[in-house]
């Protein structure tokens, strides 16, 4: 963890591109810092996804309207300043990228971020973490 998801309506694909944000977002949660100037993510296991909705309605459906729905999610452990610095260069990020969009039709976008305290199970299998692990 961290994963970021990523669901939208895919009628904004022609007008955005959905892969550069999620590399510019990824970059954006890998530069962050706690107060001790230390990573807030791991690059390991830093990822950002992102899924057009089959099957979607916005609002009252009387328009072209679009929508885009992230969720942050996380292990516990991180202080509340962090977690709000995160959310908002996350949010600034959003903006600049659809700030094209929004001068041409009507869009939603949310940010959520959770936290996973009281997780039942995390299993985990992956070898990406060694490859920035070294000391």
């Amino acid at each position: 963890m961290p994963h970021l998801v990523i669901l939208y309506t895919p009628n904004i694909e022609a007008e955005t591109d959905m892969s550069a944000l999620c590399r510019t977002l990824a970059d954006t949660m890998l530069e962050q810092r706690d107060e001790a100037g230390k990573p807030v993510f791991p690059t390991g296991g830093t990822r950002v996804l992102a899924y057009p909705a089959a099957h979607y309605a916005v609002a009252d459906g009387q328009a072209d309207y679009a929508f885009v729905y992230l969720n942050l999610r996380m292990a516990a452990g991180r202080s509340e300043a962090v977690k709000k610095k995160a959310g908002d260069e996350l949010l600034a990020v959003l903006k600049s990228h659809f700030e094209p969009v929004f001068s041409q039709r009507h869009i939603g976008i949310t940010l959520q971020i959770d936290e996973s305290p009281g997780q039942v199970y995390d299993g985990k299998h992956s070898n990406l973490h060694p490859l920035f692990n070294k000391s």
